[in-house]
């Protein structure tokens, strides 16, 4: 039987609906949970990635593969102009796709800089320039750069990728300050450790993955990691008119990670145990 439009609204929300948003990088982990979050908003959503082999399951009929190469600028220019042809607007930009490198600095060789940047910083960048005419026309947009607690605190050998997201929260506040006269916002969600398959990969390497799991939770005041809708999540609100006095921001969706001054390991420790004391 088919579901009316009303229906469809009541069931998935509609605070988004009628607009069209573009997701780079939306095939997989966080990408893919901001599209398929927007998506339930009533969003038309655009993936812009260079496979489509994870455009399926469930929600699947919600979201509309383009390829594109963030790296490329014809790549970029020509997903625009298709976006525009079969939607005719475009409202939204999350600029989601990215790279990470772990390597010293004595190894990392001028490539691997220029690729960080290409798809970190460049890619941002010019998705941008090519989507604000559109939204200038319409009077009204919003950019949601997806940054890193990695702009303001570094692990070791993320020299680059740091460098990199540093440069997106400054590209944020540019846009945002020469944007906003033409109604378009432009902010940062800064992820801290989120619960997804490139990262569940990397702790399943260590031998005490349960030992892993228990201080990666203990690194946030919350005591857990995030899970890829709890970035999807704020993302939505950044898109969504409910912030529309918001721009210029980089807001860390962390778990309070960033906000806790390290301890030495043995009054961390002494810390834990008087705070499980006083909930006993």
């Amino acid at each position: 039987m088919a579901v009316s439009r009303r229906d469809r609204e009541e069931i998935l929300g509609s605070r988004l609906s009628g607009k069209v948003a573009i997701v780079t990088g939306g095939n997989r982990g966080i990408g893919r949970a901001i599209a398929e979050r927007l998506a339930e908003e009533d969003a038309t959503v655009v993936i812009g990635d260079l496979r489509d082999d994870h455009c399926a399951g469930p929600g699947a009929e919600r979201l509309t593969f383009v390829s594109l190469d963030v790296t490329n600028e014809g790549s970029i220019r020509a997903f625009v102009d298709e976006v525009l042809e079969r939607f005719g607007r475009i409202d939204i930009l999350v600029n989601n796709a990215g790279l990470v490198l772990h390597k010293s600095i004595d190894d990392q060789t001028a490539e691997d800089w220029d690729r960080l940047m290409a798809v970190n910083l460049r890619g941002p960048f010019l998705m941008a320039k090519y989507v604000v005419p559109e939204m200038r026309r319409i009077g009204l947009g919003s950019i949601v750069n997806i940054g890193s607690v990695e702009g303001y605190m570094v692990n070791p050998w993320h020299t680059a990728y740091a460098a990199t997201k540093a440069g997106v929260h400054g590209l944020t506040l540019g846009l945002a300050v020469d944007l906003g006269p033409d109604g378009i916002r432009c902010n940062t969600v800064c992820p801290g450790w989120i619960d997804t398959d490139l990262n569940r990969a990397y702790v399943e390497m260590h031998p005490d993955r349960r030992l892993i799991e228990r201080e990666l939770g203990q690194l946030h005041p919350v005591g857990r990691i995030g899970a890829p809708k709890e970035i999807a999540n704020a993302v939505l609100w950044l898109a969504s008119e409910e912030s529309s006095f918001v721009s210029g921001e980089m807001i860390s969706v962390d778990g309070a990670r960033t906000k806790k001054i390290p301890l030495p390991s043995i009054l961390d420790e002494e810390y834990r145990a008087k705070l499980a004391e006083s909930r006993a």
